[in-house]
């Protein structure tokens, strides 16, 4: 039997299957396209031809023709196409090319994860690595044995931005030859260099492009991105160079089938049934059927619920049960390096992960990739539908989706997947916060010298002498790095805004578990959280704070833990202001956030639902950032005469358009925070506020700002479609309010965000 008629006959029994009546609510095939072929206009060196005629490429897709062609005319490139696309091509062709010409050019490709350089230093041995040229990968799992032979010999480094910032930019003088024959700097899966990681990445490329001016190298940088709206604009902000955009896509691509599986209501205003059980009873069915799959999930703790319950289902075959298996951040390198194996090996049928298999990790032979919950944008989304049919054979993706209102929102509105246009990335590296902590690994790189704006803006000086007068850097005609028992770098975290994590540790006997980056840590291993591996519950016992460690005991519990937490703001400085069509006004602004993680909830396992709500008495985090303040006007007299709860309306409101906020800025929620008030003592009026959840904003709340309108009226439209009677969170609630939700008012805020556009009725 065909794989066509195996996913055709899959969707076929879902769709006849009385139980799952409603829950597959929308269906599409969409169609194959074939592909565009271009010639070069002039030829490859011989040696290169050969390469790729040993591979069967006999032609090469026009956008791969149009990106060699502007490589080797010297510009800066990003090819912005589709997964399977060839767009490793597009800089493998001209490395290879100009290693032909110079056997001392050397290239630099940086990789957002370890797993994905991995995957590309395989595709370099097919490619002529260890026959034409030497390449190999560079990141924290290489041995200290090999590392010194890898500066000295190796042509093609294959590294991350995370080592990069760490381990080669703060050692330059170790890598001085490489530096000064670099050609070339790839940054592949571009689109995820985004928001507070985006806006590191882009100062560790300017740092990058300083040390090279140093050395007397200026390298020419190709980017790949899966298609965004603006991968020019996204690349020059990046690097602060120009660049040539090549965003038509020639490549072929194979049938896919496009589900949108909606869990069913629960109860009558309790909301709907669980998207994990949900997500696992249909990864179960497909690895029965032998059809390899990909499910991804939107954290760790889902991850590793949604594996449970799957194997759960398969407690009858344990040869199905161990061809399951899961992968994620914060698992050991060993671990992660034995579920890859297993994977590309093609032993394992279905794999539970993060995102970090969301990039272009080539997994041969995938047909079907779940969703489980919208991933926060579209490129993400389209990434991880794009994992499976590589080949171009039909394939299979299915949206799963969560309770919030972004995924309810896409069951009603499929279209803003199959038929919307690509949205923006954004990422500020001029970010106060980011930018400081920059200069001091700067400066600790080379001493920072006023010409040094033409890399970091012309912020650069002000914040140099604000870093002086705190002692971190010494002003002379330059400025020097004045902590020389401190190493900068080490107190930057790339990821998430902070710096060194924390370890987990087992109690007894006592061994690392895993790792947690800082801003995490109190969401996730407070104490009395339940941290899930590879399918086991251990409890939290203690958090130290100051050692950066949390301590677990394995123990068999049926629940998991989710925090919650309470914010306050002050506004410091307003921006801008405009009205709405409505008598409210939208602002943006500088405001101050105190939040504070002030409990936790118990969850039961399978049918995810509340046990209980625990305090906790942990660190107030005090931080300033960017946020979109809505003051209202009179409407609130109209709202109350009606009889609506005025508070209950605004609370209501906070939470609904939190919850759809990534529809219109390229975030996930957990990157958005809000408070409303019905007198805020700032503004003097009824308030609603979203904010960044950053130090200094990565440009979220601007994007709020601008679409203001179109927020409102998605949100509107979300909860007045809602089935739930009093509000759940497909609608209005939050699951980690400090206030446990309360009070809220469904149909008050749908009324409110009416009144606010303007619409009396």
């Amino acid at each position: 039997m065909s794989e066509v008629s195996t996913l055709g006959a899959f969707l076929e029994q879902l769709q006849r299957d009385s139980r799952y009546a409603g829950r597959l609510v929308h269906l599409r095939r969409l169609p194959g396209r074939r592909a565009v072929y271009a010639e070069l206009d002039r030829p490859l060196a011989p040696a290169v031809a050969q390469i790729l005629a040993s591979q069967g490429l006999e032609r090469l897709y026009r956008h791969q023709v149009e990106a060699l062609q502007a490589v080797l005319a010297g510009h800066n490139v990003v090819v912005a196409a589709g997964t399977a696309a060839g767009k490793t091509l597009c800089y493998l062709l001209p490395i290879a090319q100009a290693l032909q010409e110079d056997r001392q050019a050397r290239a630099l490709l940086l990789y957002p994860t370890k797993a994905l350089a991995q995957d590309q230093l395989h595709k370099l041995g097919k490619f002529g690595a260890g026959e034409v040229f030497l390449a190999d990968a560079y990141d924290g799992d290489t041995p200290a044995s090999r590392r010194r032979e890898i500066r000295r010999q190796v042509q093609v480094v294959l590294t991350n931005p995370d080592m990069l910032h760490l381990g080669l930019l703060p050692h330059h003088p170790y890598w001085a030859d490489f530096l000064r024959h670099l050609r070339y700097v790839v940054v592949d899966e571009v689109h995820v260099y985004r928001g507070v990681f985006g806006s590191h990445v882009a100062n560790v490329l300017r740092r990058l492009r300083r040390i090279c001016d140093y050395y007397g190298s200026r390298p020419q940088f190709i980017c790949s991105s899966a298609t965004i709206g603006n991968p020019g604009e996204l690349c020059e902000t990046l690097t602060g160079l120009p660049f040539h955009v090549i965003d038509q896509d020639a490549a072929p691509r194979g049938p896919r089938f496009w589900a949108f599986w909606n869990p069913p209501l629960a109860k009558a205003g309790l909301g709907r049934r669980s998207a994990n059980q949900e997500a696992a009873f249909l990864l179960s069915r497909l690895v029965r059927r032998g059809i390899r799959t990909l499910a991804f999930t939107l954290s760790r703790m889902q991850a590793e619920l949604v594996l449970r319950y799957t194997r759960e289902r398969l407690k009858d075959c344990p040869d199905l049960q161990a061809k399951v298996a899961p992968y994620r951040g914060g698992y050991l390198p060993e671990e992660r390096r034995e579920i890859e194996r297993r994977l590309f090996s093609g032993e394992l049928l279905a794999v539970v992960s993060t995102s970090a298999l969301e990039l272009g990790v080539d997994i041969g032979g995938l047909d079907a990739v779940l969703m489980i919950g919208f991933p926060g944008d579209l490129a993400s989304l389209q990434q991880q539908a794009g994992r499976c049919g590589r080949a171009h054979q039909e394939s299979l993706a299915v949206l799963v989706a969560g309770p919030g209102g972004i995924d309810q929102y896409l069951m009603e509105h499929p279209e803003f997947i199959l038929e919307a246009e690509h949205d923006r990335a954004l990422c500020r590296p001029e970010n106060r916060f980011i930018l400081g902590a920059h200069l001091l690994c700067a400066a600790y790189e080379l001493p920072l010298e006023p010409a040094d704006t033409v890399y970091f803006g012309p912020e650069m000086e002000a914040l140099a002498d604000l870093l002086a007068e705190h002692d971190l850097l010494d002003k002379r005609r330059r400025w020097y790095w004045a902590q020389p028992e401190r190493y900068p770098a080490a107190e930057v975290g790339l990821r998430s805004g902070s710096g060194r994590g924390y370890e987990i540790v087992l109690e007894s006997p006592y061994r690392l578990l895993g790792t947690v980056d800082e801003t995490s840590a109190l969401w996730l291993v407070h104490p009395g959280a339940v941290y899930l591996h590879q399918g086991e519950t251990y409890v939290v016992q203690r958090l130290d704070l100051e050692r950066r460690l949390a301590v677990v005991q394995q123990k068999r519990v049926n629940y998991y833990t989710r925090p919650v937490s309470l914010s306050e703001v002050h506004i410091c400085e307003q921006f801008q202001e405009r009205p709405l069509p409505g008598n409210a006004l939208a602002h943006l602004g500088e405001i101050v956030v105190e939040s504070q993680i002030v409990g936790y909830r118990r969850l039961e396992q399978r049918r995810e639902r509340e046990r209980e709500i625990l305090p906790l008495q942990l660190p107030t985090r005090t931080f300033e950032t960017v946020g979109l303040w809505l003051t209202a006007g009179g409407e609130l007299h109209t709202l109350a005469a009606e009889g609506y709860h005025v508070l209950g309306a605004l609370h209501a409101l906070e939470h609904a358009l939190i919850g759809l906020l990534p529809l219109f800025a390229m975030c996930d929620p957990h990157d958005v925070g809000g408070v409303s008030s019905a007198h805020h003592p700032d503004t003097g009026a009824a308030t609603i506020c979203l904010y960044d959840g950053y130090p200094g904003g990565v440009g979220l709340s601007e994007d709020a700002y601008e679409n203001v309108e179109s927020l409102l009226e998605a949100t509107a439209e979300r909860i007045e479609k809602c089935p739930c009677t009093a509000g759940c969170p497909a609608c209005v609630q939050s699951p980690s309010c400090g206030d446990n939700n309360r009070p809220l008012d469904k149909t008050g805020a749908a009324r409110l965000a009416r009144l606010w556009l303007g619409k009396q009725h």
